[in-house]
């Protein structure tokens, strides 16, 4: 059995759909590398041999911060966790016998710093600094990583002191309604706990990521009309067809869910005992 799996995060329905493509991939190309699913409904999964499919019920407010239950699932029982988001496609063969060096390794990333002077990321950059003062942290020598893939190999133990650490600062974060930006926390964390972080560009295997096309598009490195299947499938599930009525009652559902989770947050994070040193 290969040392590493595939993770995935997929609760809702339209992420369950597209991991379901996610998984269907990497049956072709990957036949026996394990997946790791957290998802609302396991039984969605059934049928696949190589996915692990666990219950799972967000923590984080808007979800982006529970890639590390992911993460934390999948290293009790692999050295490496490739992280990948649920609406990524695999196009090619994927090389059973892949490895990476203890820590993170980022497919794409830059300094932290760098990422977030740009104009519509700049309102973070006062958390950072708060952040950054209150746990000793060099904002010059620390990364931001672009969360659509990276893989996570255990590093001799402190890949619990950084998943921990990544629990708290998202509280911080959360708390100054900052729900999303988990590349940031992730990078904050690695600095902090001295779990080796790499920047590695190197396709290890063809993937697609709609965003991330479009950039190779606007820059001419891909072409529309080379990915225009996947990019109407990516659409198709994104924006299926809806009803009036239905859209009214997920937007008064995703409102309620959301002001739920708001409050959770206020009761869990007085449980991070690590939290008071970054009020």
């Amino acid at each position: 059995m290969s040392n590493w799996c595939f993770g995935t995060l997929a609760v809702g329905k339209r992420y369950r759909q597209h991991a379901i493509n996610l998984v269907q991939d990497a049956q072709l190309y990957a036949p026996n590398i394990p997946i790791i699913v957290l998802t609302d409904k396991p039984e969605d999964f059934v049928g696949y041999p190589a996915v692990q499919a666990i219950k799972h019920r967000l923590q984080s407010v808007k979800g982006y911060h529970d890639k590390r239950f992911v993460i934390q699932a999948a290293l009790l029982h692999f050295d490496t966790c490739l992280f990948i988001d649920s609406d990524v496609r695999i196009l090619g063969q994927v090389p059973e016998q892949l490895s990476w060096e203890p820590g993170i390794t980022a497919r794409a990333g830059c300094n932290i710093l760098k990422h977030n002077s740009r104009k519509n990321q700049r309102r973070i950059l006062p958390l950072l600094e708060h952040v950054s003062n209150k746990l000793d942290i060099d904002l010059e020598k620390t990364y931001w990583l672009h969360e659509f893939m990276f893989a996570v190999t255990r590093q001799g133990g402190v890949e619990l002191e950084f998943l921990k650490l990544w629990q708290t600062i998202s509280y911080f974060f959360e708390m100054q309604s900052f729900y999303g930006g988990e590349g940031n926390t992730i990078g904050l964390a690695s600095s902090k706990t001295g779990f080796n972080m790499r920047l590695d560009s190197k396709d290890r295997f063809p993937v697609f990521k709609d965003n991330i096309e479009k950039f190779k598009i606007k820059n001419n490195q891909s072409s529309f009309d080379d990915k225009k299947e996947f990019f109407e499938a990516h659409e198709k599930i994104e924006f299926p067809k809806r009803s009036f009525r239905k859209k009214v009652t997920d937007k008064l559902t995703k409102h309620a869910v959301f002001a739920y989770r708001i409050v959770r947050l206020k009761f869990v994070a007085r449980k991070d005992a690590n939290l008071q040193r970054l009020l």
